[in-house]
C-alpha cells in the first residue's frame, strides 16, 4: 500500500484497488489490516529485542557454567 491517502491502493490476489473507490466496508477491512499489520511489526520487533536478550543471557550463563572435559 502507497502511503498518499489520494493514491492508496490495496493488493489483493494480485489485483490493485484505489482504497477511496471501495466501499465504506471494505475501507474498514482494509483499516483492520493497517492496524493488524502494524501490531504484527510492533510484535516482530518486540520478538527480535527478546531473542537478543535470551542470547545474551545464555552466553552469561556458559560463562558461568562449570567447564567439562571431554
Amino acid at each position: 500500500m502507497s502511503m498518499m491517502d489520494d493514491e492508496l491502493e490495496v493488493t489483493v490476489d494480485g489485483v490493485s484497488y484505489k482504497v477511496a473507490e471501495l466501499s465504506a466496508e471494505a475501507q474498514g477491512q482494509v483499516a483492520n489490516l493497517q492496524f493488524v499489520d502494524a501490531q504484527i511489526a510492533d510484535l516482530n520487533a518486540k520478538l527480535a529485542v527478546y531473542q537478543t536478550a535470551r542470547n545474551a543471557y545464555q552466553a552469561a550463563l556458559q560463562q558461568l557454567l562449570p567447564r567439562t572435559r571431554q
